[in-house]
């Protein structure tokens, strides 16, 4: 999207104006800059421009004089929430539906599979231990984590003295609950006290916060174990960091995909039973597709990202990537929640309940994009009979074409090139390993260009896409959609709408291919419910990369 800030954009063409030529360009520089901003000025028009330019750059260099650092956000927050959005109020007690028992395997490596909820009752039963577990994901760790370009720092000390914490409660008879013992690996764009947070970056490869993030305080309240920080895109893009390419476990001459390229890699491999992952736009949904496992964004809002890098204030979104749905829920239970840090962030009850029925929640499905589905249509029109036959039906819904969604890309593009404005006007940004046109470097660079005009309109078009969107879906539990056919992905992480993304199959190259279940803004709960349901009725969740076989 290369579209030019009018005010710096001027300004720039002036500094280049020469006193030597007489050209109409020269004598009124902007001319030649206009039919970038859709703008057609008269020459006098040009000539009263001058003056507040030269005012504008003398505001910007104020500006640019002041120390921002990357978590220092805005003063505008943005709320996802339409007129009239009722909100539920009261948190009701969650029962699970674990089951009361789980047996050891004979060879107990091939736990590196058992999901969360699993892995919870063999440690709740004292059939293994957190300190067994974490070794056996140490080691894999150890052994597959070059292969897969999936590891930023294996905190090996702190999770033994974790573990070894986690068993002494539970042996004391103080369970804390499903999490309790059970290891897990963050991208590495959350701080950690006494560990490196490269943000997946060469400029920041050796930078040291000294704070860890509101989500691992969350968790290791709960007991879980963190053992390790997984890569990320540099600054959230793609698969590509500082140190390589992650690997798609499914395909290793194939990259993971992005951002959270590490979190689904090392999940799908065994390296980790879960990881959090961030979105902005599809650093959830995209990696855990590419991988095969189960990812869910939540709701805008409801989980602190206070302590994670900022690459766009109004959309970044923390959320967990496992095995399974019912996992998701496990750990989204504990991460969300208000910390008094995240300004943006909400306290609203997340009410699971096993015993709903899928036959309860009320199902629509984006026909339109089913039927000009071109890149997974036969896995996805079998993920459709599946959820009928599990006795819901579904209705067509079309969501709002008639807004310019992928125009307000702008917004996550501004916002991105602020929070690495120090990055762009330093040059450091060639350090950067992807260079490519498309890359971070360039884009931060171009927006510098667009006007914050342009920036205020789009955000409220965003608005109107908010109030439209909820009056086309607000009768919905849940939407089916393709995960990446049309603009949905774009669309619903403008909007601040949770989606869960489950695995339905592998395309003709072998790799996983999904499903994506859009909800209710603070709607997760009925996502669980259909995604759990789905994943009993088929065993996508259950594959595992041969290659990685325990």
């Amino acid at each position: 999207m290369k579209i030019i800030f009018l005010i710096l954009g001027l300004t720039i063409i002036l500094s280049f104006h020469s006193s030597q030529t007489k050209s109409q360009d020269q004598q009124y520089p902007t001319r030649s800059i206009e039919p970038y901003l859709d703008l057609n000025l008269t020459d006098a028009e040009r000539d009263s421009l001058k003056t507040d330019l030269e005012e504008y750059q003398a505001a910007y260099k104020d500006i640019h004089k002041f120390s921002l650092n990357n978590n220092i956000g805005m003063s505008l927050l943005f709320n996802p929430y339409p007129t009239g959005f009722e909100r539920e109020t009261t948190q009701r007690s969650i029962d699970w539906g674990l089951p009361k028992d789980v047996k050891v395997p004979i060879h107990k490596e091939e736990l590196v599979y058992y999901p969360v909820c699993q892995l919870s009752v063999l440690i709740r039963n004292k059939k293994i231990t957190s300190t067994e577990l974490t070794n056996l994901y140490l080691s894999r760790l150890k052994k597959y984590g070059d292969t897969l370009q999936c590891v930023i720092q294996i905190l090996e000390e702190t999770a033994l003295q974790q573990a070894t914490k986690a068993d002494e409660e539970i042996a004391a008879g103080r369970y804390k609950g499903p999490l309790h013992g059970i290891p897990y690996g963050i991208k590495d764009l959350l701080s950690v006290k006494g560990t490196r947070t490269t943000w997946g970056a060469a400029p920041f490869r050796d930078q040291s916060i000294n704070e860890t993030a509101t989500v691992v305080k969350k968790l290791e309240e709960a007991g879980a174990v963190l053992i390790v920080k997984l890569t990320m895109g540099a600054l959230a893009m793609g698969d590509i960091w500082f140190g390589g390419v992650t690997k798609n476990p499914w395909n290793l001459n194939q990259g993971s995909s992005g951002s959270s390229a590490g979190s689904a890699s090392a999940t799908a491999a065994g390296l980790v039973p879960f990881a959090i992952g961030t979105e902005t736009w599809g650093s959830i949904v995209s990696p855990s597709t590419r991988c095969g496992v189960t990812g869910l964004r939540p709701t805008y809002g409801m989980v602190s990202r206070h302590g994670a890098m900022a690459l766009c204030w109004s959309m970044d979104k923390i959320g967990p990537i496992c095995r399974s749905a019912l996992d998701c829920a496990i750990v989204y239970s504990v991460i969300k929640g208000d910390d008094g840090l995240d300004h943006s962030v909400v306290s609203a009850p997340f009410n699971y309940d096993m015993k709903n029925s899928v036959k309860n929640l009320r199902v629509g499905y984006l026909k339109t994009l089913f039927e000009d589905d071109t890149l997974n249509k036969v896995n996805n029109q079998k993920s459709l009979d599946v959820i009928s036959a599990l006795g819901v039906n579904m209705e067509p819904v079309e969501l709002p074409n008639e807004i310019p969604v992928s125009a307000l890309s702008i917004i996550l593009t501004s916002e991105a090139a602020a929070a690495f404005d120090n990055l762009t006007r330093s040059g450091q940004d060639s350090l950067l390993t992807n260079q490519r046109k498309n890359a971070w470097p360039n884009i931060f660079r171009g927006a510098r260009f667009i006007p914050a005009v342009e920036y205020v309109n789009a955000t409220r078009i965003r608005q109107q896409l908010i109030e439209t969107y909820h009056q086309r879906t607000k009768d919905y539990d849940v939407i089916v959609a393709p995960s990446f056919e049309g603009d949905q992905l774009l669309m619903t992480n403008l909007t601040g709408h949770p989606c869960l993304v489950v695995p339905n199959g592998f395309n003709d190259k072998g790799s996983p291919t999904s499903i994506s279940l859009l909800g209710k803004l603070q709607g997760e709960a009925a996502l669980i419910t259909i995604g759990r349901a789905y994943q009993e009725a088929t065993d996508w969740d259950e594959k595992h990369p041969p290659l990685f076989k325990p």
